[in-house]
C-alpha cells in the first residue's frame, strides 16, 4: 500500500494538481481583492451605496417586537432574530461571475500568448534554410572511365 501511495503522490500529476491548487489559492486572494476593493466600491457608487450583503428579510418575528431599529444583520443577531440573508447570497454570485470572467480571461491570454509563440516559432522554422543537397556521388562508370583515363596517362 505505501508503495502504491508513493507512485501516486510523486506522479507528475499531482505534484501539477498541487502546484495548481496552491496558485488558486494565491489567485482567489487576488480576485477577492479585486472584487472587495476595487469593483464593490464601484458598483456601490452606481447603485448609490447599496451593499448588497446587508440585504436581509427578518424571519418569525414574534408579535411586540420593534423592527424599526434593526438595521444590519448584526443588530438581527444580537436581538436573537433568524434572519434571510439574500443579499450575500447575491454578493456570492457576482464573485462567482468576477471569478469567472478573471480566470476566464487570465486563460485566455496565456492561451493566446502560447499561440503567438507557436506562429512564431514555426515561422522560424520555415525561415531556416534546407541543408544543401549533398553532391551527387559518381557512378560506377563514372569511377571506371576515371580509372581507365588514369592508367592511360601512365
Amino acid at each position: 500500500m505505501w508503495k502504491d501511495f508513493k507512485k501516486f503522490a510523486f506522479k507528475g500529476n499531482v505534484i501539477d494538481m498541487a502546484v495548481g491548487v496552491v496558485v488558486g489559492g494565491a489567485f482567489s486572494k487576488i480576485v477577492t481583492s479585486l472584487v472587495n476593493d476595487i469593483i464593490t466600491p464601484v458598483i456601490s457608487l452606481i447603485t448609490g451605496g447599496a451593499n448588497f450583503s446587508e440585504l436581509f428579510v427578518l424571519l418569525n418575528v414574534p408579535k411586540g417586537t420593534d423592527v424599526s431599529a434593526i438595521k444590519t444583520i448584526e443588530a438581527a443577531k444580537e436581538a436573537g432574530l433568524a434572519t434571510l440573508n439574500y443579499g450575500s447570497f447575491i454578493q456570492a454570485i457576482i464573485d462567482f461571475f468576477i471569478i469567472a470572467i478573471s480566470i476566464f480571461m487570465f486563460v485566455r491570454i496565456i492561451q493566446k500568448g502560447r499561440e503567438k509563440l507557436e506562429a512564431l516559432e514555426k515561422k522560424k522554422e520555415e525561415e531556416v534554410p534546407a541543408a544543401p543537397a549533398e553532391p551527387a556521388k559518381p557512378t560506377t562508370e563514372d569511377l571506371l572511365t576515371e580509372i581507365r583515363d588514369l592508367l592511360k596517362k601512365d
